[in-house]
């Protein structure tokens, strides 16, 4: 079976092609009566669109949004909202070339051995161009949490990491990088340039952040909040790491370095760190939820790379058409957009056992 639905309360399922003349999402489980118009969504797709500057695709497409159902006089109505982006700017001739050949690094290899047939134009329903779909649904995620406030940015690009001593909320709004160090900003406009003209391509790595997390919201065991939070960003194109706090580096610490102090607060308890990443045991902590998305370098590149074609042959494949230098740009804005789908889902969840 082909999964396309995610979530348990607040459901969306994505559907379309990259080539194909639409893309849409339906999200089912939306509480009722929240103000909803496509004006509410259209800033957080403004942010991901392609073609904003010269370090992303420069297909060129206005993913102007538009609201279908469940949605009456302004509020949502608690049936399912469908959501539509049309196609406006598809060139699949770029891809003739690759129509019985494997690019090394995309899905179409795995593709053609799982249903005997792939859609090659653009990768088909592999594209990234899906998410703009979970941005939407992200958007209408944020309505059901409005306690809480999500910024992802990008910490490291081709290896590179900002400095956390430069750490600037509004520099991250200044650059094309989504970048909050000014100075880590300027060396990957070379960095990412010159991987650009050389037809090659970049890594990066993702941090969100959410604050305004109750304590509470989670499972101990098959719901948690942090396995769901990995299951959701691991589904995003290209990503093939996430770090729920510390992460790995916990592995480095001793017990007392990554146990989390507390002591008591006028408002609960005050943490003397955040190691976690605002989760224990499954269950949020009231901290700060923390998780680090890892972006592999984008697999279409004008590189010859050595594949082989659908008879098996030896061949050897450059990949044509408008892309990403380095995809983790883009993927920003949906990193936010399941971390808000995947807080919602739990926020209802929480309520629904717990009143």
């Amino acid at each position: 079976m082909s999964w396309n639905t995610f979530g348990r309360v607040l459901r969306f399922t994505t559907w379309g092609e990259s080539h194909g003349p639409a893309i849409g999402a339906v999200v089912d489980g939306c509480p009722p009566g929240l103000e909803l118009s496509e004006s509410d969504i259209q800033p957080f797709l403004d942010a991901r669109k392609p073609g904003q500057n010269k370090f992303t695709t420069q297909r060129k497409e206005p993913d102007e949004v538009r609201i279908l159902s469940g949605v009456f006089e302004g509020k949502t109505t608690g049936t399912s909202l469908s959501l539509l982006i049309e196609n406006k700017d598809q060139r699949s001739k770029d891809y003739s070339e690759i129509a019985s050949t494997y690019r090394p690094g995309h899905a179409d290899y795995a593709y053609d051995a799982k249903y005997g047939f792939r859609d090659y134009r653009g990768g088909g329903r592999s594209s990234a161009r899906e998410t703009a779909m979970r941005v939407a649904a992200g958007a209408v995620a944020r309505k059901a949490i409005p306690e809480v406030a999500i910024l992802a940015y990008v910490a490291e690009i081709g290896g590179d990491r900002i400095d956390p001593a430069n750490f600037d909320r509004e520099e991250i709004a200044r650059n094309p990088f989504w970048c909050p160090d000014a100075e880590a900003a300027k060396r990957w406009e070379a960095l990412v340039d010159e991987a650009r003209k050389a037809g090659s391509s970049l890594g990066a790595v993702v941090e969100c952040v959410a604050t305004g997390v109750p304590a509470g919201w989670g499972a101990p065991v098959y719901a948690k909040l942090d396995s769901d939070l990995a299951a959701g960003m691991m589904s995003i194109n290209a990503v093939k790491g996430v770090e729920i706090g510390d992460g790995f580096d916990a592995a480095r610490l001793t017990g007392e370095q990554n146990a989390d102090a507390m002591s008591p607060g006028e408002n609960g308890p005050e943490f003397a760190a955040n190691h976690a990443g605002g989760i224990a045991g499954g269950i949020s902590t009231g901290q700060p939820v923390v998780c680090r998305v890892a972006f592999k370098p984008t697999s279409s590149i004008l590189t010859p790379v050595a594949s082989i074609d659908r008879q098996g042959e030896a061949t050897e494949v450059r990949t044509k058409g408008r892309h990403d230098p380095c995809v983790g740009i883009r993927g920003t804005p949906v990193v936010e957009a399941m971390m808000a789908l995947v807080l919602a889902d739990h926020k209802l969840l929480h309520r629904a056992q717990c009143g």
